[in-house]
């Protein structure tokens, strides 16, 4: 039990410093002020340094005392930490879950394990937030976010849980023109909508094989800043446009769209969770990304 005891001092230094006294410290701690300070001159001790500067007004860290505060303080905290995880692993998904995803994914893919994840864990609630900017988790308070795509660099913490494809589409309208094409060069004389919401809406590469590739420039004919948007226009006849599988692949089967030039492939994305920095994860979070998981996995394999 000296690790206890040891822990249980640390704990003593930090409220000492922290209260700027022995006696707020111990008024804080429940315990006596002789206790306090008999630990903490034990401690000192132990580590072979002064760590409090005592006067008769005011209690201060040496400069060795602030370095050993801060280790202390973190120290602390992952022991509060790791104790909070042994319980929470322990315990039923409850409370308010709050979740960021793209709209057009989320819409088509989380709204739907939503109110699954709702039904199965009724103690849970859930605000979902749908947005195509990049929220910010720690500041809007978020549990986890659902992003698709190719992840930036982060200080965040992010898991790769699956993958779409994107396929170059057209309306059933375009047929006979797309019957006419000779390749991937013809593609720029017809009708495009671009997907404002991407970095370059433009200009994609089309792949066949290992060794074949091919940049394509389209030209917009109508611009527009959702996806599912333009999926839409694209229904309407306003032109090809590139879409990803979750939102295409249903209708490509009903015929509501074309898939152009099949034998050439677009490079697929992932679909990620982001968590906050957070040391661990309460049960609400784990159990929705299970269930998430669990979906993706029941779909048709995806390609990387």
């Amino acid at each position: 039990m000296q690790e206890a005891r040891n822990l249980n001092r640390l704990a003593y230094f930090v409220a000492v410093v922290d209260a700027g006294s022995f006696t707020r410290a111990a008024e804080y701690l429940g315990i006596t002020k002789a206790v306090v300070s008999q630990q903490v001159a034990r401690l000192e001790q132990e580590v072979g340094t002064t760590l409090l500067m005592r006067t008769t007004r005011r209690v201060q860290p040496t400069e060795a005392g602030q370095m050993f505060h801060a280790r202390c303080v973190s120290i602390l905290r992952e022991a509060e930490d790791a104790l909070g995880e042994l319980a929470q692993a322990r315990s039923e998904p409850k409370g308010l879950l709050r979740i960021t995803a793209p709209y057009d994914y989320g819409t088509s893919v989380v709204v739907p394990l939503v109110t699954a994840f709702t039904s199965r864990y009724p103690d849970c609630r859930v605000e979902l937030n749908l947005s195509d900017r990049m929220v910010d988790l720690v500041s809007e308070n978020m549990d986890l976010a659902i992003r698709v795509g190719w992840l930036a660099d982060s200080s965040l913490q992010a898991r790769r849980i699956g993958f779409f494809r994107q396929y170059l589409v057209g309306p059933p309208q375009f047929a006979t023109r797309l019957a006419e094409l000779n390749g991937l060069a013809d593609l720029p004389a017809l009708p495009f909508v671009a997907n404002n919401a991407l970095r370059e809406p433009l200009e994609w590469t089309f792949t066949r094989g290992d060794q074949e590739a091919l940049t394509v420039r389209f030209k917009a004919s109508i611009a527009i800043n959702t996806t599912p948007a333009v999926m839409e226009a694209v229904r309407q006849g306003g032109g090809l446009s590139v879409l990803p599988d979750f939102l295409a692949t249903a209708d490509l089967a009903d015929g509501r769209l074309i898939h152009v030039l099949p034998e050439w492939q677009l490079p697929s994305g992932g679909v990620f969770t982001v968590y906050p920095a957070a040391r661990f994860r309460p049960p609400k979070v784990s159990a929705f990304v299970d269930m998430l998981i669990a979906a993706l996995r029941t779909e048709t394999p995806r390609a990387e």
